[in-house]
């Protein structure tokens, strides 16, 4: 790994340079203005970057990596900065490339059901520029207003309907990239199936690691004939749990299926009060389902028995987009409610086996008990994705490090019942330490390998992913040490 001290690099004329690509005002350079960008959705750590450039083309892209790469100066990507991970963290002494400027829906073609956007443009955009032609995007995670294309592409993002039509990867044809060298190349193709390596789906998820996508090309999909929501309320979450495993074992695929806890359902209430979640319920289930009307009309009947079989005291149903979107209104703010709850909170993104959640909800509550934080429980439910939202006051001494262990103990579980360390949000700063739980010494070293193939000299967001130092307490205090760390750049 290449490290570059402050004294080493004359910033200067390399500013001038990034003036000269990107314009005097696209070049933040001021110690208050930096402060923005010292951290991404997961506020805990905090680095100030050298320099932020906002670049608008993918020209532009190339000329600023191009200049790093002359320079041996590392760089890291920066989208809409709502990820949850430390993904766009930066480094120390770093250039941080934001494309939140690189905003434009560059080509639609509803014939082919495809569309061209270049990283910066937000999510939930996507929907809105083709749902007149009976159109939508499919991934929609729960920051779909504000996070960026981008972003989603860099970690691989899910969101509700992710259980049956996918993450971000399944729906990315190609992409249009700029190597950590300052090359520029394409991948994919309009063709769904291509021969050879898989380039694009080895990219997707790569946390910025292989370089900035300046052009992604997305697979849209038609609107179903029928849609329909259910809202079932359980006196038991475990009960509730069950229930998801019993839809999908009686053969039917939901668009998506969410579960939200006591803790949370109070939550949105008292923020987002939507008046259809019943307060005293210890957990309620979501379910969507879509497809022709004849289709969605039995599976609501069949999913309707199950949620009563296993205990569900009612069952209301949603046929129209006003009240659906009323149902889904408190989901979808359930992390914003989090922050009304607690001065501050922690959260997790492991991944289980559906037939595991009884069991993982126990264990989560045991550990609640155990360190003392309330636990508030957010789950993709159909997917086995969970979101535990720790509780807890970042100003009490010793408190976020009592809380990572305890994230930390969560996906371990995770990974002992045969899941994973994350499902959508990454692994980024947050949970490389972990990696080893779920990978041998060869398999890290393999996926070393891959990345040294793009990234060589290591410029491109280093220090994610990959657990260094070795020891979670080690990386944690390295993290804390360089809290609000300050960066001289002259």
């Amino acid at each position: 790994m290449i490290t570059q001290e402050k004294s080493q690099i004359n910033w200067q004329p390399i500013i001038k340079q990034f003036a000269a690509i990107v314009g005097e005002k696209n070049v933040v350079q001021r110690r208050e203005e930096l402060l923005t960008y010292e951290c991404d959705g997961l506020t805990s750590y905090r680095q100030r970057p050298a320099i932020v450039v906002l670049p608008r083309t993918t020209e532009q892209v190339a000329a600023l990596v191009k200049i790093c790469d002359q320079n041996q100066i590392t760089w890291v990507a920066r989208g809409a900065g709502t990820g949850l991970s430390g993904g766009a963290l930066p480094s120390e002494n770093c250039v941080l490339i934001v494309t939140a400027l690189m905003n434009k829906i560059l080509e639609i073609d509803l014939e082919n059901q495809r569309v061209v956007v270049q990283p910066g443009v937000i999510n939930n955009w996507v929907t809105q520029a083709v749902s007149g032609a009976g159109f939508y995007y499919a991934p929609d995670p729960s920051s779909q207003i504000i996070c960026s294309i981008g972003g989603n592409v860099a970690e691989n993002s899910g969101g509700v309907h992710c259980l049956k039509y996918g993450v971000t990867t399944n729906h990315v044809l190609g992409l249009k990239l700029v190597l950590p060298d300052g090359s520029i190349v394409d991948t994919g193709s309009l063709v769904p199936e291509m021969p050879g390596y898989d380039l694009t789906g080895l990219f997707v998820g790569s946390e910025g690691t292989l370089g900035i996508a300046t052009e992604i090309t997305l697979r849209i999909l038609k609107t179903a004939e029928s849609i329909c929501v259910l809202l079932a309320d359980f006196t038991s979450i475990e009960a509730c749990g069950a229930t998801v495993s019993d839809i999908i074992s009686a053969g039917i695929i939901p668009a998506g299926m969410e579960i939200m806890d006591n803790l949370s359902i109070n939550a949105v209430e008292d923020v987002v009060a939507t008046g259809c979640y019943p307060r005293d319920a210890a957990a309620i289930l979501l379910v969507e389902i879509d497809g022709l009307e004849v289709e969605v009309a039995t599976n609501k009947k069949r999913i309707a028995e199950i949620c009563q079989k296993n205990g569900a005291r009612s069952t209301t149903t949603a046929n129209d987009p006003e009240t659906r979107l009323k149902f889904w209104k408190g989901r979808k703010a359930a992390f914003a409610a989090a922050g009304h709850m607690s001065p501050d909170y922690y959260v997790q993104d492991g991944v289980i086996p559906r037939t595991q959640l009884p069991y993982i909800l126990r264990e989560i509550e045991a550990l609640s008990d155990k360190y003392g934080y309330r636990i508030a429980n957010v789950f993709h439910a159909g997917d086995g994705n969970l979101h535990p939202l720790v509780l807890y006051d970042n100003s009490v001494p010793g408190a976020l490090e009592k809380v990572e262990e305890l994230g930390g103990d969560i996906l371990k579980l995770c990974v002992k019942v045969g899941g994973s360390l994350s499902g959508e949000h990454g692994i980024g700063a947050d949970k490389k330490c972990y990696m080893p739980e779920m990978f041998t010494e060869i398999d890290l070293e393999t996926m070393q390998w891959v990345r040294q193939v793009f990234n060589p000299k290591d410029l491109a967001n280093p220090g994610k992913i990959f657990p260094t130092p070795r020891t979670c307490g080690e990386a944690a205090r390295a993290q804390a040490e360089k809290k609000f760390a300050k960066v001289d750049r002259f």
